[in-house]
């Protein structure tokens, strides 16, 4: 039931009114949005188990989606000059109405917490090479969220109109992707659609750090999202299906790595730009996508 106080946290971010309560409150949202993130994946990777095929990608699409739609919201009332509490009220009611239903449901998950399994435990030899892909795979979408629009700008020479293009292409390419990407791995096998995600991912960096121009570039960021699109679904995916880390534990500590390297991340490829250039960055993160290919046999369950 973390769904309740996760909708009531989006609410109260809306209406802190000093930065220290703000700090607070976007502390308890991040820990009920890692608790419906851990929850969600687990029970995805159990409908995996119940339907005998892959469809954790689908599922990830659907959070794409999501993120569409909520930047779309913050358009509307920006345009509409809604007050900020306002905006974040009807989200959590909006998104209560639409969680609501499927609360309702009478499905009862198949996996049963024993006392033994309380606690901390470190993943195994196997795991956490999945969560190395995983952070490969979240430092990845990290730097295209945050510096996509920058190296467009002062690398490339684009308009600050034509910046936020990358991200775009990049996105886009994620959502078209992880619609599509559970057949293929029904049909090729995880460690083979992990593999060519990181090949993908690989030569769009390629393309990024060479390219001088926009469309070179734009294809590039296009690139990316198809080499990051599918990774984290089967990394979870891989997590959940671990035979020694429980299911919960296992999403948990990949997800550790997953968002760990998109909130760091970019802020250590902000330090090494002031050190180098935003070309060397991108060179980096393209060498953390080489691991995916390398290490993509792990995910194979």
């Amino acid at each position: 039931m973390i769904a309740i106080p996760f909708l009531l946290s989006i609410a109260f971010l809306g209406l802190v009114p000093t930065i220290p309560l703000l700090a607070i409150a976007l502390f308890l949202f991040g820990m009920c949005h890692g608790s419906m993130d851990v929850a969600m994946n687990s029970w995805a990777s159990e409908v995996e188990k119940h339907m005998r095929r892959s469809v954790m990608s689908s599922f990830h699409a659907m959070w794409s989606v999501g993120a569409v739609l909520g930047a779309a919201s913050g358009y509307v009332a920006t345009a509409f000059q809604a007050p900020v509490h306002i905006h974040f009220l009807v989200t959590a009611v909006m998104t209560g109405g639409i969680l609501g239903p499927f609360l309702l449901l009478d499905w009862q998950s198949t996996i049963r917490i024993h006392v033994r399994d309380a606690g901390l435990m470190l993943p195994n030899s196997a795991l956490l090479a999945v969560g190395i892909i995983a952070l490969a795979s979240g430092l990845g979408e990290g730097t295209a969220l945050d510096w996509s629009a920058v190296y467009l700008h002062d690398v490339v020479g684009t308009a600050q109109s034509d910046a936020a293009l990358g991200y775009t292409g990049f996105s886009a390419a994620m959502v078209i992707v992880r619609l599509n990407a559970d057949s293929l791995v029904t049909r090729l096998g995880s460690a083979t659609v992990t593999r060519l995600s990181g090949i993908s991912a690989v030569f769009g960096i390629l393309l990024i750090v060479a390219g001088d121009t926009l469309p070179v570039v734009v294809v590039g960021f296009v690139l990316m999202g198809v080499g990051y699109a599918a990774v984290l679904p089967l990394a979870f995916s891989r997590a959940a299906a671990d035979l020694v880390v429980p299911a919960g534990k296992g999403v948990a500590s990949v997800a550790t790595f997953a968002y760990g390297a998109m909130t760091l991340g970019p802020f250590a490829i902000g330090l090494l730009a002031e050190a180098t250039t935003m070309r060397v960055c991108f060179f980096v993160v393209g060498l953390f996508a080489v691991s995916v290919a390398v290490l993509a046999p792990v995910l194979e369950q």
